[in-house]
């Protein structure tokens, strides 16, 4: 059997054109290049991979003029093709066609019809032919058959007649009369109102065809009918736009389709584009048939072989079923054997402007011993010097070279990059080096200017256009892996090397970046050195108790079974039937909730309906659930969704928390090592992983009680310092509104002065409930809080009301208002909105057509600066704490930060003197038209600190 690959042109295209946003250009033509780098590395992954028989592209050129002539509205939602990708459409026809691959587009006709109608005719004309549609458009599933299949190339799925069948529930023959119910927001094709594809694929399962259905509608009772019968005079044009033409005049010779690629064209648009990485990728495919990296003949081929292009059908049989790891970089990588050649490096690395470096360590973590470090300091060129290796005689000794390398790496007046210079600090801090100097730091830098992949290797790929050795390639993977200090020093060589010098590069090219985006005060005076601050906080940790974190196990363990008890009997359920209830099932609770019990649904999700928290709430709150009420419901029931709140609360802390934590213990210092993450959050805030310990939960006593576990060490106390209500007062600052500043300024309670205001009551007379109104909205203003929303918190207010309360502190608080607008014009204008440290964000979705996703854009503008600002201040904060503490050589060391909180610990003897060294940092770290207010404890454990 042979395999016809046919991709769905323009989908590609888009796809890639989204997948990789960071802007590229040619060096060579100045052309954008971000989507044909994409692209090109899609076609490259699926001749190396799947090694087609055949292969051709189908193309829209113009649409339908048949569907738009039935249906004038037809995809007249749709926005056009973004500038930037419209001028690359054509090279990537060009690039599609020089790897031999036919472009089959027609005027007046769409891809998927070109499609349907080449698999039409081809299957029927070949036997022999299996076809593969590269695409998961859910209108080509209608031409899946047992020789028919989707593929999806960027995930590697397949969807054929079995797969379709379990994922949706329907066969390839329903997918038309499924797709004329729902309907296609995309092609702007209205569907049944009520009717998604759950409900759909029910209907059609039940009645067969779209016809029998609305032939039977009298069977279908309420609402549901209501919504067919409204929807049926337009259902029929639906079916025919849905439907896929199988006659277009268009015709493919599989012969023309073997990808017979033309290896010196795509050679040359490869260097004219820049995409290094993919020539080297293409000359692998072609076994050495593409000219060399530095445009001469190509290595291990005459000229005359590779004058003739392969076909990637025929050459699949060549290939050899397990190549040997390719370790070649693109580079002059030098292994450093002896110390005179050390001392060379490193003299030559003292004279540059900018020294890149890095550390392979021995295992995974900083922890797990230096195998060798590698300095780059002229872009494409670096060193290697290995301190473990499997045979002695081909490394350094690891004390000599550390004392060799100390005055390079201390000196504060080289500067120093590195691709997440925080793990390399640690690694040198372990060995006994305190690294000074850092100027740049390209994980950093990308974090900043929001490129969509962070990792050494995704942004070499993308910004330098090379595919980097990866560590699978020298070291192997799963139980084969070798740690690096077992691997033969010359291929360990060119994979580390590698890693200084493009971090080398990324730098010089970013840095411009930074500067034209005004971030470089940002990064140079904020997160450089907050990195080193992260550094040294994981390598202290914080001691953790694990016979507490036991002792509080058990505990809610035993109130977890009793809570499952209840559960169980509160259902009806006994003997093997409450056996086999699977409470954490979302299946079966569903099945005992909504079926068996005739609990009312208060949210479906596309599944069925939701057992999630929000739904759990409501369900305990529902007036037809209360006790005595008229309900299905059986009495004993009605319980079941606070008692299964409780239940999801406990697993979580038991579980999530409590079993994490303990596995997280160092044997070595009995501490908690986790990694604070600078480059993950979206408005700059800091997170945590192994284990996070931001999440733990502190809104309820069982959750922060979890804290009793962490300790000081012997002899020290714990210090906690959190800021009080800081976004508050930084919004009060950033909207200059003179009621908020006075009310901080006189240090009265927020939320009873807002109430005071809002309500339009004198300050003494505010109630409970007015003060908790005012509280809502407060913290809900920061993230755009909605009518909708705010009478969701607040149960006894409709949403009309909820709209009036937010509209009197709109009144009330003009300031407020007129910061909010400005933040969202600034997304709009400039497209992206600013921190008080210039930190950027870009905001799409403010921009957005669909107005669900130009709210949330709105939500996002106002939330990043406020809640920005404030995680740039508390860095600020940090960096200057720790800078005092290293400068008087105090005792307290910094352990944690969570949200607007930091933990250090000190000697009982220094407690007092570090609480208001940290005081002093946290309240000074910015000036603003506000007071920085900071609240303190301390104690033998973090609980007691509250």
């Amino acid at each position: 059997m042979k395999t016809l690959y046919l991709i769905d042109g323009h989908a590609q295209i888009f796809r890639a054109f989204f997948a990789v946003r960071t802007p590229m250009s040619s060096p060579v033509t100045g052309e954008p290049t971000n989507a044909t780098f994409a692209f090109t590395g899609m076609l490259l992954k699926l001749l190396e991979q799947n090694r087609p028989d055949y292969i051709a592209m189908a193309i829209d050129r113009g649409g339908s003029d048949v569907r738009s002539a039935l249906y004038p509205a037809y995809k007249q939602n749709r926005d056009p093709m973004p500038d930037d990708l419209k001028a690359q459409e054509e090279r990537i026809f060009e690039v599609t066609r020089q790897f031999g691959i036919p472009v089959i587009g027609l005027e007046g006709h769409e891809a998927d019809d070109i499609i349907a109608t080449l698999v039409t005719r081809l299957t029927a004309a070949h036997d022999d032919l299996h076809i593969r549609i590269v695409s998961k458009d859910k209108d080509l599933e209608q031409l899946i058959s047992d020789r028919v299949a989707l593929f999806d190339i960027h995930t590697d799925t397949l969807i054929d007649e079995a797969a379709l069948l379990e994922n949706k529930g329907i066969t390839p023959a329903q997918v038309i009369d499924v797709l004329s119910l729902i309907g296609d927001s995309v092609d702007n094709i209205p569907g049944i109102a009520g009717v998604g594809p759950k409900t759909a694929v029910k209907l059609i399962g039940e009645y067969g065809t779209l016809e029998n259905l609305f032939d039977n509608l009298d069977r279908i009772k309420g609402k549901r009918r209501e919504n067919l019968e409204a929807g049926a005079p337009f259902v029929q044009t639906a079916k025919e736009l849905v439907t896929l033409h199988h006659d277009v005049p268009v015709e493919l010779d599989l012969q023309q389709a073997e990808a017979r690629p033309d290896a010196d064209a795509l050679d040359q648009t490869f260097e004219n584009l820049g995409f290094r990485g993919h020539r080297g990728q293409l000359k692998k495919i072609l076994g050495g048939a593409t000219a060399s990296a530095d445009g001469g003949a190509p290595k291990n081929a005459d000229k005359k072989k590779s004058a003739e292009p392969a076909p990637f059908g025929l050459f699949a049989g060549d290939a050899p079923e397990e190549a040997a790891p390719v370790v070649e970089a693109e580079g002059d990588y030098r292994l450093i054997r002896t110390s005179e050649e050390l001392d060379a490096a490193i003299d030559e690395a003292r004279k540059a402007p900018l020294l890149a470096f890095d550390t392979e360590t021995c295992g995974r973590g900083w922890h797990a011993g230096l195998a060798g470090v590698s300095l780059s300091w002229a872009p494409g060129s670096a060193v290697y010097i290995p301190v473990r290796s499997p045979a002695p005689d081909t490394h350094l000794d690891e004390a000599a070279v550390i004392a060799r390398l100390r005055p390079l790496m201390e000196d504060a007046d080289v500067p120093k990059t590195a691709h997440n210079a925080k793990f390399d600090v640690q690694v040198f801090a372990e060995a006994g080096v305190t690294v000074r100097g850092i100027a740049g730091d390209t994980m950093i830098a990308g974090y900043l200017l929001q490129l969509p992949g962070l990792s050494l290797d995704a942004m070499a790929l993308s910004l330098l256009g090379r595919s980097n050795i990866r560590f699978a390639d020298v070291a192997g993977s799963g139980k084969a892996a070798k740690s690096l200090d077992q691997i033969d020093v010359e291929a360990v060589t060119q994979y580390a090397a590698e890693d200084a010098d493009v971090a080398l590069q990324l730098t010089q090219l970013l840095q411009p970046r930074v500067d034209a985006a005004e971030m470089t005060a940002l990064l140079r005076d904020v997160e450089l050195p907050l990195a080193g601050v992260l550094a040294a906080m994981e390598r202290t940790g914080i001691r953790v108790d694990p016979d507490v974190l036991d002792e509080q196990r058990d505990r809610l363990g035993a109130r977890v079974d009793e809570l499952r008890a209840d559960i169980r009997a509160a259902a009806g359920l006994t003997g093997q039937a409450a056996d086999g209830f699977n409470i954490d099932s979302t299946k079966q609770l569903r099945e005992h909730l909504f079926d068996r019990l005739k609990f009312p649904v208060v949210k479906r999700t596309k599944t069925g309906p939701s057992t999630d928290v929000e739904s759990l709430n409501k369900l305990a709150e529902h007036d037809a659930l209360a006790p005595g009420a008229d309900s299905d419901v059986p009495e004993a029931a009605r319980a079941i969704p606070a008692l299964l709140i409780e239940y999801r609360q406990l697993t979580k802390l038991v579980g999530t928390y409590l079993t994490s934590l303990k596995d997280a213990i160092r044997h070595e210092t009995r501490r908690i090592h986790c990694s604070f993450n600078q480059t993950v959050t979206a408005t700059g805030r800091l997170s945590s992983n192994d284990p996070n310990l931001q999440n733990i939960p502190i809104r309820t006593d069982l959750g922060r009680a979890i804290r009793k576990a962490f300790l000081p060490a012997e002899g020290h106390v714990l210090i906690a310092a959190d800021y009080s209500q800081i976004e508050l007062r930084v919004l009060a600052h950033l909207a200059e509104d003179e009621a908020l500043i006075d009310a901080f300024s006189n240090d009265l309670d927020i939320h009873q002065a807002v109430a005071a205001q809002v309500f339009d009551t004198p300050l003494a007379d505010v109630t409970p409930e007015q003060r908790a109104s005012a509280k809502t909205i407060n913290f809900g203003i920061v993230y755009g809080i909605t009518s909708w929303g705010l009478s969701k918190r607040i149960p006894s207010l409709s949403p009309a009301e909820a709209e009036q309360l937010i509209s009197d502190y709109k009144a009330r608080f003009t300031g407020i208002d007129r910061f909010l607008s400005a933040c969202v014009q600034d997304a709009i204008s400039k497209g992206y909105v600013q921190t008080m440290l210039g930190r950027r964000r870009a905001i799409e979705e403010v921009t957005s057509r669909n107005p669900n996703q130009r709210q949330l854009g709105e939500r996002y503008a106002i939330n990043t600066v406020v809640q920005g600002s404030a995680a740039d201040l508390i860095k600020l904060a940090m960096i200057n704490l720790h800078r005092d503490i290293a400068a008087g050589g105090h005792p307290e060391r910094m352990l944690l930060q969570i949200h607007d909180e930091l933990v250090l610990e000190a000697p009982e003897a220094d407690a007092d003197a570090a609480t208001e060294r940290l005081r002093t940092a946290m309240e000074s770290a910015m000036e603003l038209r506000v007071p920085l207010k900071v609240d303190t404890g301390r104690g033998t454990d973090w609980y007691a600190c509250k």
